[in-house]
């Protein structure tokens, strides 16, 4: 079972490389799934001391205020009897410490170079392994002590920053808690237990320490907390005897300490019967041993966990794909493979695979109708305006039948109000055309790492809009001037001359024999010239709502699916083979997501592939 805990240790060091430390990231997190025994303690509790007790060697920096302020990740590994102790942090991978007084150094210059000077915290970890044949292997977070008061340099904000930084650690189901207090304090006011009581209210992740036992007044003891009458947990209490300051500044080696701890315990009168379960060595033995047990309990929903993510690492892979090939000619496939990603999206707008192209066709039934209702017929053909007209177009001579030329002019400039909304009608399938390209290539999967490659297409694709555009005004206006050069003859024919003809000299129709004389100048004849006009304008208009579209369809959406890229695959094959980099320019934060997943997902892969090992082989 040592191996899992090794693997555990591993697979931390590869996160914390890789900048997965469970914060600070969008990305799937495997160091949240890991678990973990965090130190979480007050300051002046003892916390320090307890790590070194357990280590059996003085290797954390000391000092007023605030010491800690990054999370350190101490890995313990066994070493054979005989060998030589060493530390090494992970962002020194190639230097060993054999003198601890450099860890220490090390520890507090390592903190400095992220927080700098100003005595600010980070929940960055900091990497520190110990070989050495004095610990079991074991894993331990040490988080900065909680304070009430920030020390001067500090932000006020600092007591609250760093609560948030233990919580965010103790609060996940993963972590095990080994809370931190001192025994010559109220149990009611640790710190350590407030915060574990918050996060673990049945006390199943929590471990208690306390420490300080020999600081107690004479007469008292902790047997209460011990032994768990004050406050229960469904872990143990371990109570723990540090060396003393005098013995720092003595010196006092930690084989020693511990031999004067054990001593304590056998001795003392109220804790003689708990000794065998008291004192730092016990603590280790106990810590490494729940640890081993935790891990193997979720080796199965770590290594679901990591095939899930994996699943999901590979699927955002597909998606912001492979790194741009170097070679001219990969990269000229590239981009026709991306343009032709492009069309397939565009073209779906259009034919209806995706929302969009819908609303030309409500261009054509809504708004080209609504259009030509709104036109000024009424105005147009009144009667004022309608003698006005024809007048002008007699000129001196009055029209001796029919005003031929009265009603040329008078259907020539009413059909010509017709040209608005035919103009109006192909800018508007413009719009929703531009409206489309713009969506397509946000929806183009491949093409969002490539920026510059987005706005050469977009370029391209509305100037060809542009020309298709310009092509659908002309039509659909000379569709317009062609009803209003040629007016349909059989229509006029079969328009009476004069109305009151049938009636002159008709003594059937009347029972006065007597002719009547019609008035060509009277409001009623040019009120029915008006309406011939109203009718065979009508007549024109049911024409051209059909033939607009039809312009439009042909001139700018036929010729938008079947060559809206065409120019630029012209531009494409006149260019440098060294400019098609240029058109694959990579958004950089694109760029390091790709970076950043494919890490991932090696990692992921790797800590799979060793745990199906070490579990295999675990299970033998």
């Amino acid at each position: 079972m040592d191996g899992l805990i090794g693997l555990m240790n591993r697979i931390q060091r590869a996160c914390t490389a890789l900048g997965d430390h469970g914060e600070g990231t969008d990305l799937p997190t495997l160091w949240e799934s890991l678990p973990t025994i965090a130190v979480v303690g007050g300051q002046s509790s003892g916390k320090s001391s307890v790590l070194e007790s357990i280590v059996g060697t003085d290797f954390l920096p000391r000092g007023s205020g605030i010491v800690t302020r990054r999370p350190l990740v101490l890995q313990l590994h066994q070493a054979h009897n005989g060998a030589q102790e060493y530390a090494e942090f992970l962002h020194l991978p190639s230097t060993r410490f054999s003198d601890f007084a450099l860890v220490r150094q090390e520890i507090a210059d390592e903190t400095d170079r992220l927080t700098g000077r100003t005595k600010q915290i980070s929940p960055v970890p900091i990497h520190l392994s110990i070989y050495s044949p004095k610990v079991v292997n074991l894993t331990l977070i040490d988080l900065p002590g909680l304070t009430k008061v920030a020390v001067e340099g500090q932000p006020d904000s600092v007591v609250q920053d760093i609560e948030n930084m233990v919580r965010s650690y103790v609060e996940k189901p993963n972590c095990i808690i080994l809370a931190i207090s001192p025994a010559n304090q109220d149990i009611a006011t640790s710190d350590a237990i407030k915060l574990a009581k918050e996060v673990d209210p049945t006390g199943e992740r929590t471990f208690g320490v306390l420490t300080k036992l020999d600081l107690m007044d004479k007469g008292t003891n902790a047997l209460d907390v011990l032994e768990g009458r004050t406050y229960r947990l469904q872990r143990s209490w371990v109570g723990i005897v540090n060396r003393s300051q005098a013995d720092i500044n003595r010196k006092v080696d930690m084989i020693s300490a511990r031999e004067k701890e054990r001593e304590y315990f056998e001795s003392s009168p109220d804790y003689a019967h708990l000794a065998s379960r008291m004192g730092s060595v016990y603590l280790a033995k106990l810590l490494s041993q729940h640890l081993e047990s935790v891990i193997k309990a979720r080796i199965p929903s770590i290594t679901s966990l990591i095939n899930k993510t994996i699943d999901e690492l590979e699927t955002e892979l597909d998606t912001t794909g492979k790194a741009v090939a170097a070679d001219p000619g990969a990269q000229l496939y590239t981009i026709l493979d991306l343009c032709r990603a492009f069309d397939r999206v565009f073209k779906e707008h259009l034919d209806g695979g995706r929302p969009g192209g819908d609303r030309i066709y409500g261009v054509f039934d809504h708004h080209l109708p609504a259009a030509f209702r709104k036109l000024p017929f009424d105005r147009y053909l009144s009667v004022q305006n309608v003698k006005k007209v024809v007048s002008q177009a007699d000129g001196y001579q009055p029209h001796l039948i029919a005003p031929e030329q009265g009603y040329r002019r008078l259907i020539e400039a009413g059909l010509a109000f017709f040209r608005g909304p035919a103009e109006a009608t192909v800018d508007a399938v413009h719009v929703v055309l531009k409206d489309l390209v713009r969506k397509s290539i946000g929806e183009t999967e491949q093409l969002r790492r490539f920026p510059t490659l987005q706005a050469a297409l977009a370029t391209a694709a509305n100037e060809a809009l542009e020309r298709f555009r310009e092509d659908g005004h002309s039509t659909a206006l000379r569709l317009v001037d062609m009803e209003a050069a040629y007016p349909t003859v059989e229509f006029f024919r079969r328009l009476p001359q004069d109305p009151d003809a049938s009636k002159v000299g008709n003594p059937s129709a009347e029972s006065v024999p007597v002719p009547v004389p019609v008035d060509r100048y009277g409001d009623g004849h040019y009120r029915n010239i008006a309406s011939n006009v109203s009718e065979y304008i009508r007549m024109v208009g049911d024409e051209l709502l059909k033939k607009i579209p039809k312009a439009a369809v042909h001139c700018q959406v036929r010729e938008a699916k079947r060559s809206l890229l065409n120019h630029f695959y012209v531009q494409i094959g006149k260019k440098e083979a060294g400019q098609f980099g240029q058109l694959l320019d990579e958004d950089p934060a694109m760029i390091e997501c790709r970076q950043q997943c494919w890490k991932r997902l090696e990692l992921y892969k790797s800590a799979r592939d060793e745990i199906d090992s070490v579990a295999w082989s675990s299970s033998r």
